[in-house]
């Protein structure tokens, strides 16, 4: 049943991509940015209503019809809704979590890709949590200028695969995807998530005492390594996985109570659709943490704040974990 289910959503997220390029052709970047709906979870753009548009008729069409499955996405108008339509919950075989585009905000403006990101589950109702997914897809939705695009899915414990699109030649190819083998951050990309405002001065700290633990203090004239604030979980992840980036921390809802004192609420945060294809990461030996270090493992809602960690490799982990948890530490953050 996997096989045809990675076709499938394969089948969709193809879908998804191309109506959303297309889109990003055809109208004004301020059309794109326009907000459509903004309420207590995150600001919905009207580029955002494109993906949601086929999300819901092509899953129904081409991966419900292999068996019934739970669909839980943004843009739903519910938490989740049962297809095909009159199947109940509680007889459904899969729980398919969904973000039909991350990285919406750079996708946008034009100046980075976004990503269509599925995870499937066996259904366990409202326990069904990230480590019981089973197959993961991810799919890029590239900037309008861009002729090449990935590809990328994994089955837990049968590896992961990928392959590259020419969307001009329609020819693809294998992808070979090799996370970092370096053993250290030095002259490497090694990033602390602060995107938006709030807590960024002590998200700031926390990514320079690593620094400092690991490599030592700056030297005249010289960088001792590199940050991306990549705007899309999982574009991060892709990062990783394609040997771009060594290390990189989500930990803004730790931030939560560093904000309390000051009067603030935490802002926007990872949710479970932003990290759902982590599988894929891992399958490819990437390390992949909540900050305690736990396997990270969080249920498949749409509201849950998500703090993650990866790590290419182990001796990378090695190297960083102590100074990161000695970091969270001092400021009463574990």
């Amino acid at each position: 049943m996997i096989p045809e289910l990675l076709a499938s959503i394969r089948f969709v997220h193809e879908r998804i991509r191309d109506a959303v390029v297309e889109r990003c052709e055809d109208q004004e970047l301020a059309d794109l940015a326009r907000v459509v709906q903004d309420d207590e979870g995150d600001t919905t753009f009207a580029i955002d209503r494109v993906g949601e548009e086929v999300l819901v008729d092509h899953f129904r069409d081409e991966v419900a019809r292999h068996a019934p499955l739970v669909l839980v996405a943004e843009g739903l108008g519910s938490e989740s809704i049962v297809l095909p339509e009159g199947a109940r919950e509680e007889d459904a075989v899969w729980r398919v979590i969904v973000d039909p585009i991350d990285g919406t905000r750079e996708l946008m403006y034009q100046k980075r890709s976004a990503w269509v990101l599925t995870g499937v589950a066996r259904n366990r109702g409202a326990a069904t949590s990230l480590r019981d997914i089973e197959l993961a897809v991810q799919t890029e939705i590239p900037l309008v200028k861009q002729h090449l695009c990935d590809l990328m899915w994994a089955v837990r414990g049968e590896g992961a695969g990928a392959e590259r699109l020419d969307r001009i030649s329609g020819e693809r190819r294998p992808l070979r995807l090799r996370p970092s083998r370096a053993k250290t951050i030095g002259q490497g990309f090694a990033t602390i998530a602060r995107f938006f405002p709030g807590a960024r001065d002590e998200l700031a700290a926390i990514d320079e005492e690593i620094v400092a633990a690991v490599l030592g203090p700056p030297r005249p004239g010289k960088a001792l390594c590199f940050e991306d604030q990549y705007i899309s979980t999982g574009g991060q992840l892709h990062e990783l996985m394609a040997g771009h980036d060594r290390f990189i921390a989500d930990l803004r809802p730790l931030a939560e109570k560093i904000l309390a004192d000051r009067g603030q609420a935490v802002g926007i945060c990872c949710h479970p659709y932003d990290i759902c294809t982590e599988l894929i990461a891992r399958e490819l030996g990437v390390i992949i943490t909540d900050p305690t270090g736990a396997p990270l493992d969080v249920p498949l809602t749409l509201d849950a704040n998500v703090a993650w960690v990866g790590y290419a490799n182990e001796d990378l982990r090695n190297a960083i974990e102590p100074a990161l948890r000695e970091s969270l530490k001092r400021r009463g953050l574990l």
